[in-house]
């Protein structure tokens, strides 16, 4: 089965063996766009102790963590990253949490042999893939009936795109700009029946998104700085401007559906 991936296999492979462990999402989370999404999950995911749930590209599996400690929901991990389930399982081995790694590729591999789950979720995926449709059919294959769909991505659309095209124009060509618009899942929606249970743009806007500098000219050295100082300014003495979300700047896109 074929879907045009954005970002190589190799590419994930660097950016999962360098990264740090244990990695665990917390309600104490300095990050505003992570208590939000918490608040979320708080508001809109079942409280069931023992529910099973499947993290899709799950490396290294902070939300997972959370999931499995917060909620006491029975967790699970699919990636086709072999670098990316051995920093899972050693991130869960840390975190002393009893988890299924396993090390697959959604799309060309047989799924038929694993368990259905309550929910499945990714939280930065789909945007990597062309065909949404195709990407979310492999969610929903993976999901129990009557079960939970989760799915978020950062949204690099509105204002911040054009800055990052110019800031990090390597990154921006790993991601598939109508995975960002909310619009643009009214048709899986439709396709595959799915039951709105929240969807939104949330975590108003981010300066931290303009950290990364590909091209370090002085305009884009300054640019990159500016946004720095907007950062502190925001997170110290204007945090409340946070709250307010718009596909123009906020930082992210979530959706939370029922299987029917």
């Amino acid at each position: 089965m074929e879907n045009s991936e954005l970002a190589e296999k190799g590419y994930w492979e660097g950016r999962w063996a360098r990264v740090r462990l244990p990695a665990e999402v917390v309600r104490e989370a300095s990050s505003f766009l992570t208590m939000e999404l918490i608040d979320i999950f708080d508001a809109y995911l079942p409280k069931k102790e023992g529910i099973s749930i499947m993290e899709i590209g799950g490396a290294p599996g902070q939300f997972l963590a959370f999931f499995a400690k917060d909620f006491r929901y029975a967790p699970y991990a699919i990636d086709y990253s072999e670098i990316g389930c051995t920093k899972l399982r050693e991130n869960f081995d840390l975190l002393k949490i009893k988890a299924a790694v396993y090390n697959r590729d959604l799309f060309t591999g047989d799924l038929s042999d694993l368990p259905r789950f309550d929910i499945v979720y990714s939280l930065g995926f789909i945007e990597h893939y062309q065909d949404l449709d195709l990407v979310v059919s492999k969610h929903l294959e993976l999901l129990k009936e009557d079960g939970i769909l989760m799915i978020g991505v950062p949204n690099y659309s509105g204002i911040s795109g054009p800055v990052l095209r110019r800031l990090a124009p390597e990154m921006m060509s790993k991601h598939n700009p109508a995975a960002m618009d909310q619009n643009a899942w009214g048709t899986f929606e439709k396709k595959f029946r799915l039951r709105t249970i929240f969807k939104g743009y949330v975590g108003g806007f981010e300066p931290r998104y303009f950290k990364r500098c590909e091209n370090r000219t002085i305009a884009n050295q300054m640019l990159r700085l500016f946004f720095k100082l907007l950062r502190f300014a925001i997170t110290d003495r204007a945090r409340f401007l946070r709250r307010y979300n718009s596909k123009m700047w906020s930082a992210y896109l979530l959706g939370i559906y029922k299987k029917s």
